[in-house]
Order: structure tokens, then sequence, then C-alpha cells
């Protein structure tokens, strides 16, 4: 039987369609709090056949944290696909992410190990990697700098990469993939649902910053064709296409048929906004809408070199364009 870990997140939940799809017998973890019925949501989103695979998945009420519960979880599983994180930007979540993140992903490689798991694959993500300073595509050798302006996410991601290359010299079979910003149907209310939002608002602003995009059936697919090979010890980029984000707005807002952000607005005018907005919220208790680790990254160009896996599994990944189209599809018809 498969494990899936964080089911009922964005990449969680695509994959376990694709697993159920197979035939293979799926579990999947979630929390207390969690939306199970925002997966079958997701799984409406490939037709007539989604609500028969849904009703097969074997749901298991176990946060990554909780030891007891997710050992419960690892009875009679043979591979384990771990998408389970916690994200947040927020300084004020260190505690938490790390809890979440990096504890929570060397519970998962110990109960792999204990229970010896025949391969274990991780979603990590691009902010573990480095950058470059001649601007140079960066690839899975660009190492990370602890020294650089690294979010607290990305710092708890890196640490929780670790934990599994941790588990992987201890004799776990496992392999890592890096994903970039990910497009896909639902969650239209984080990630890169937001920018979709965004864009329905018409707000006329952009930055001169870029990304590196993927789909998410994408990263599904890679899971998969990684899980079933003998592939091991490895980590992959997994990056569609690289855009600054002007073009990116720009593409979004021409399929929504509204005004495209023609704009730019200064990085010092984030930058006074954002101090404004810790203020108020260290006085009032408020959340935070602005930090200055989003500013920073909607401000940098950070593009991706994918060459890896479209070399070592003959991968084409989906054009940008076919995704955007899907996926603003289902953004427009919710």
């Amino acid at each position: 039987m498969v494990l899936v870990t964080g089911g009922t997140g964005l990449v969680g939940s695509h994959l376990l369609y694709f697993l159920l799809k197979e035939h293979q017998n799926v579990r999947a973890t979630h929390r207390s709090t969690s939306d199970i019925n925002a997966v079958k949501k997701i799984f409406s989103y490939y037709g007539k056949e989604s609500n028969a695979l849904f009703e097969r998945i074997n749901w298991v009420e176990a946060d990554i944290i909780d030891i007891p519960a997710l050992t419960e979880a690892f009875k009679g599983i043979t591979h384990v696909y771990h998408a389970a994180a916690y994200i947040s930007f927020d300084p004020k979540h260190y505690h938490k992410l790390k809890k979440a993140n990096v504890e929570g992903t060397a519970n998962v490689v110990n109960l792999c190990l204990s229970n010896s798991i025949e391969k274990l694959c991780y979603v990590s993500s691009v902010a573990t990697l480095g950058s470059t300073l001649d601007n140079t595509l960066i690839t899975e050798e660009t190492h990370w700098n602890p020294a650089g302006e690294n979010s607290v996410y990305a710092i708890t991601k890196y640490d929780a990469e670790m934990e599994v290359w941790r588990g992987m010299q201890e004799g776990l079979n496992a392999v890592i993939v890096n994903p970039g910003i990910i497009f896909g149907e639902g969650f239209w209310n984080s990630g890169s649902g937001v920018i979709l939002k965004m864009i329905a608002k018409e707000l006329p602003f952009y930055t001169s910053g870029g990304m590196g995009f993927v789909d998410v059936r994408d990263v599904v697919s890679v899971l998969i064709q990684l899980m079933n090979s003998t592939i091991a010890e490895e980590r992959f980029i997994l990056v569609g296409e690289n855009l600054h984000y002007k073009e990116l707005l720009s593409e979004i807002a021409t399929l929504q048929n509204k005004k495209i952000p023609k704009k730019r607005i200064a990085q010092w005018k984030l930058m006074l906004f954002c101090n404004l907005d810790w203020a108020w919220s260290a006085l009032f208790g408020g959340k935070r809408k602005l930090l200055k680790a989003t500013v920073r990254s909607m401000y940098t160009v950070s593009f991706y070199d994918a060459t890896k896996v479209k070399e070592t599994l003959a991968f084409s990944f989906t054009p940008y364009q076919q995704t955007l189209q899907r996926v603003n599809k289902a953004f427009l018809e919710k």
C-alpha cells in the first residue's frame, strides 16, 4: 500500500487522483482540521470517474508531528510520498514551521527506516537551492547559502531536506523533487491561486522579479515516475518555464479579459508598506498582510534549469500557456 502525507494539499490531492487511477491501494494522512471535501472538489476537475476514485482513499487522521498516530498510518505501507508541509513566510511562525517541516519530516524518515519502506519520494522546494552571482540558471548543484537572506520557510524546508539526506545515509531508498511555484486546480486562496485572484481584481501593478513555474500535473507525473524507477539519492528541479512576473500577469490578464498590469511599482514603496504593516500588527495584533521575505522575492529573478529531470526521465513539461488556460478556466468556473 502507498502512503501520501499531506493528502489534502495541492500536490497531495492531485497525486491521490493519479495514484488511484493506476489502481493502487492508497492511504492518505490528514489533520483533524483539514477539509477532505476540498480533495473531492479537486477530483471533480478530472471527470465523471472522480467520485468512485475518491471513495477508495483510505483516510487516516495523523499529523506528521504526532508519532503514535503516524506510526499507525505506516502499518502495511511499502512506499511513501511525503508532501505534507507548513507554508508561511512570517518569522513569527518559525517554531511552527520547524515543528512541522523539520521534526515532521524526521518522523517520516525514521518511520520509513524502521518499517523498511521500499522508497520515499519527498516534495521539497526550489527555496532550498542557492542563487547564482552571474544570473545563470540555478541547477541542483547550486548550493544553499546559509548566510543569504533566506525566509523562515526556506530555512525549515532546507533542514527538512537534510533529514531526508540523513535517512539516505542510514540506508533509506529516497529521492527528492524541488518544484518552483506550482499552478494547479483548487486552493484558490493560497499559492498560485492568489495570483489568479489578484488579476481578477485588476490590480494595475507588477514587480520586476521572476520565478520558475510548474504544472501540478507535471509534478505528480515526475513523482510517480521516480517512485517506479530505480533512481535514488538524487534531487530534481521541477520547473517547466521561467517567467518574469510581468509576463505571467499579462498572460493571465489576457485569459481573464482583464486589464494588463502596466505600472511597475518600486520596491521601496512595498517595503514602506511592509514596515507600516508590521507596526500595525505589533500594535493591534492583526495578521500581517505583507512580509519582507515576500517583497524580496517579488523583486528577485530566480530562474531554474530542469535539464536533469528532462534527460533522466525523457520528460517534457506541459507548455505553460496550456497550464494557465486550464487552471484559469477552472478558477473562473469555481
